[in-house]
């Protein structure tokens, strides 16, 4: 687990299930997601994160604010199956918790982990374009675009106005020119 001033980072539980599968069927959450989840695609998508963790030794953690909400969303690490060099931060809330610097302050909690703790030397996001909000946080955490980096999402069909990415990179604190 670990903790910020207002956040706690913890493995998932069981009971996070629900409010999750809310999310997914959100419209407004997954704006920037191919597919809106169901329960089943909820389902599978936790035990995916449940089964990094054990493979990689981090991955997406429930985000929770103490004395306010369980379970708000999800932040962390992990490394894309598709694009396995790489560690990725990642991050999806709940509309309800949006606005509240709430993604910047679990992302950073959790490139710090990767920085200090695991040992990384890079720390990555992919993100579509439009998404702007996401942008927003990536540039809070000092990443930088990295235009030649740019790429068509594998997941995603081809034709798919979903599948142009833009890469954003961090390097790890101590390889910073």
């Amino acid at each position: 687990m670990l903790a910020t001033e207002r956040l706690h980072l913890r493995p998932w539980r069981d009971e996070d299930i629900a409010p999750f599968a809310a999310m997914g069927a959100d419209p407004e959450v997954m704006q920037h997601f191919p597919a809106l989840l169901d329960h089943a695609a909820t389902v599978a998508m936790v035990s995916r994160i449940r089964e990094h963790f054990t493979y990689e030794g981090f991955g997406l953690w429930a985000v929770e604010v103490p004395g306010v909400a369980p379970f708000i969303g999800f932040t962390g690490l992990m490394r894309p199956r598709w694009r396995p060099a790489c560690v990725e931060v990642g991050w999806r809330l709940a509309r309800a918790h949006w606005g509240s610097g709430y993604a910047t302050e679990a992302a950073r909690a959790a490139v710090d982990h990767g920085f200090a703790t695991l040992g990384l030397h890079e720390i990555v996001a992919f993100v579509l374009p439009t998404n702007t909000r996401s942008q927003a946080v990536m540039g809070r955490l000092g990443m930088v675009r990295d235009r030649n980096g740019d790429f068509e999402h594998p997941s995603i069909p081809v034709g798919h106005p979903m599948r142009p990415h833009w890469l954003f990179r961090l390097p790890a604190p101590d390889r910073l020119a």
